[in-house]
């Protein structure tokens, strides 16, 4: 399959499959970046053709503003990967401010003809479920307090007033984008999904991951794992297996 430069720009492969009949396209946590999944893409390269979205304004694409609006990215990152939607059949998976985030690229899909196999919702609330969260308004000590509570992001970097200098603007605006989102309660979308939660999530009730349920006429259900709002580093093996048979069976 040929790969544009802009399909390129937002979403990478680090392992490609392309004689594969599926792929998985990934979503980052707010402040996150493609290469968070490049061990999904290893371990799961056998089944699909894996892709982890890089949203602007970090690691390559650090010099570019990050939009500050959900559904502005959506629409973003919709209108460079439409065509490559249709390649294959689609599974998506997002975490945190990605499992938002491909909710509503499902939807701009969806609203365009297209189908998905499935969209599987890693620890974030359903998008109706409003919290009044202030994080992007926070000074830098703050935003850096937060990333330090949840451990998305390598403690060791955090201390790093270099790094921290490049990674700040994008991290402010993607808690922006994610604190001013609002999503109707009747949003609905036809794909099935899989909602993924940690049992001491303090950024996600599981009331709140149940009423992913709200937001689908297809399948789904719900799955609980130890841990917290980073369930996925210790559970990683049975997310991926999850995965893994989710792909096979639809091979």
């Amino acid at each position: 399959m040929t790969t544009s430069t802009e399909e390129s720009l937002w979403a990478r492969c680090f392992h490609p499959a392309p004689a594969s009949s599926e792929q998985l396209f990934c979503f980052p946590h707010a402040g996150g970046s493609a290469s968070f999944y490049f061990p999904v893409s290893a371990q799961l390269s056998s089944v699909a053709e894996v892709f982890s979205v890089q949203y602007p304004g970090r690691q390559d694409r650090r010099k570019e503003t990050s939009p500050g609006d959900l559904g502005v990215m959506a629409d973003q990152i919709y209108e460079a990967l439409r065509k490559q939607l249709r390649a294959r059949p689609t599974t998506f998976f997002g975490h945190s401010m990605g499992a938002t985030i491909a909710f509503e690229v499902a939807r701009r899909f969806e609203a365009d003809g297209g189908e998905l196999s499935h969209l599987f919702a890693s620890g974030r609330r359903a998008p109706s479920r409003h919290r009044d969260e202030s994080v992007h308004q926070r000074d830098d000590d703050g935003i850096v307090a937060e990333l330090k509570l949840l451990s998305g992001t390598n403690t060791a970097l955090l201390g790093d007033e270099e790094i921290l200098r490049m990674i700040l603007p994008a991290i402010r605006s993607d808690y922006q984008a994610i604190e001013t989102y609002r999503c109707d309660p009747a949003t609905r979308v036809r794909v099935p999904i899989s909602a993924l939660t940690g049992d001491n999530d303090p950024k996600t009730t599981l009331d709140e991951a149940e009423d992913w349920r709200g937001h689908t006429t297809g399948a789904f259900d719900l799955k609980v794992y130890p841990g917290g709002h980073f369930f996925l580093s210790s559970q990683a093996p049975a997310v991926i297996a999850l995965l893994r048979k989710h792909l096979s069976a639809q091979a």
